[in-house]
Order: structure tokens, then C-alpha cells, then sequence
């Protein structure tokens, strides 16, 4: 079952609840990636806790090698499918789940951090042979 925040997210967009799922599975796998695995005793409302906190560019990047690991040739493909054609579609997708209170941003955190990260011809062309 969806949840509410998940549905005002995804209706206060264009983009698809399959595309949402996406990016909440490839942001964990990108702070995973980036941060490590959680301890049992990590305490995310601790403030002596270190921040699992990540860029827009990371992130972006995230995402890129997400979609290859899941969808491998097939990644740009299944992003356009989704109405994500670059990466400035994800930085929307985040900042729809950040205004539906599923998700939190820092003052650095915006949109435009996401626009030209990478070109997703490039990436989507090239790079599914290359993490293979």
C-alpha cells in the first residue's frame, strides 16, 4: 500500500510511482555506496551521529550506476519509459518527496545541483558495458 506521503509526491508531479521507487531504492544504495552500511546502534536523530547525508551530484551519479546494475543496457530505456531524461528529472523527483516530508535537504541541497551532472546519452550509451 502506498503511502500518503508517497501519493502527494508522486500525484504533485509527472513522473510515475515505478519512478519514485526507483530513486528511493537508488538513494539507499548510493548512501550504502558512499556511507557504509547502518550499525545497529546508529541513531539518525542523534546529533553525535555522523551524517549519512548525500550531494546532488552524488546522488545523480548514484542513480546512473543504479539503473546500470539493475537494467544494464536497458537503463536508459526504462528511465525514459519513466519520463526521466536527465539528471535534472531526479533532482525534481527528490524535491517532490522532500515537499511531501518523506525526505530532508540541507541548505546546499537544490535542483539545480542536479541539471548537468552528466549527459544521459553518455551515460546510458557507453557506461552499461563498462560497470558490466
Amino acid at each position: 500500500m502506498m503511502s500518503l506521503a508517497l501519493a502527494d509526491a508522486v500525484n504533485s508531479t509527472r513522473y510515475p510511482l515505478d519512478a519514485f521507487v526507483f530513486v528511493q531504492r537508488g538513494l539507499d544504495f548510493t548512501v550504502r555506496r558512499e556511507h557504509g552500511e547502518l550499525t545497529e546502534d546508529y541513531d539518525p536523530d542523534d546529533p553525535d551521529q555522523p551524517s549519512r547525508h548525500i550531494s546532488g551530484r552524488v546522488l545523480c551519479e548514484g542513480l546512473r550506476d543504479y539503473a546500470i546494475q539493475q537494467y544494464g543496457l536497458l537503463a536508459g530505456t526504462v528511465l525514459r519509459r519513466w519520463r526521466i531524461n536527465r539528471c535534472e528529472d531526479f533532482g525534481h523527483i527528490v524535491f517532490a518527496m522532500v515537499e511531501s516530508g518523506m525526505m530532508h535537504k540541507t541548505e546546499d541541497d537544490s535542483i539545480a545541483v542536479c541539471e548537468i551532472v552528466f549527459s544521459f546519452r553518455d551515460a546510458f550509451g557507453n557506461a552499461a558495458l563498462a560497470l558490466s
